[in-house]
């Protein structure tokens, strides 16, 4: 009976190295990529561990918003604003806007209706880069927005933006 336990943890061992022996080969064809020399696999295996890998991290909300985006929802938030071609008008035909900020999309006429009226009382206009619809959003609307008249700017530094231009 000694015989047969020893017979049995011998199988097992030789089943145990043929089964270490089965994936030692593999791991080298994958590390030497196909050399098949276990010596060249061990060289590379600690250069590739040096290398540092690139990683890129995601923009947070504020790093992909540019200034102007950042001004002109802050401005919505803190000051007093009117959304609209017809108000821009009128306020501008008033003298009571200080800044127009129209979209990119805006049709010809109206923006030159916009920026004709602000012409005549010395109100500076802003194009905003993105469509009607990307400027409602920043405003905070669920519509489009063509043309943004700004009262006071509140604590925002979107007059900045006049005084580039």
């Amino acid at each position: 009976m000694a015989e047969e336990e020893k017979d049995t943890t011998e199988d097992i061992e030789n089943a145990r190295q043929a089964e270490d022996a089965a994936e030692e080969p593999s791991e080298e064809a994958d590390e030497g990529e196909g050399s098949g020399e276990g010596e060249e696999a061990a060289e590379e295996k600690p250069k590739e561990k040096k290398k540092k890998k690139v990683v890129r991290r995601r923009k947070t909300k504020k790093e992909r918003e540019n200034a102007l985006t950042a001004a002109v929802r802050l401005a919505v938030e803190s000051g007093k604003v009117d959304f609209g071609s017809r108000s821009g008008l009128a306020a501008s035909a008033d003298g009571k806007a200080k800044l127009f900020v129209v979209a990119n999309n805006t049709p010809p006429e109206t923006r030159a209706k916009v920026e004709g009226s602000a012409k005549k009382s010395d109100v500076p206009v802003i194009e905003f880069e993105g469509s009607s619809v990307e400027l409602g959003s920043v405003c905070g609307k669920p519509f489009p927005v063509s043309v943004l008249s700004v009262f006071e700017e509140g604590t925002s530094n979107i007059m900045d933006f006049a005084k580039k231009k």
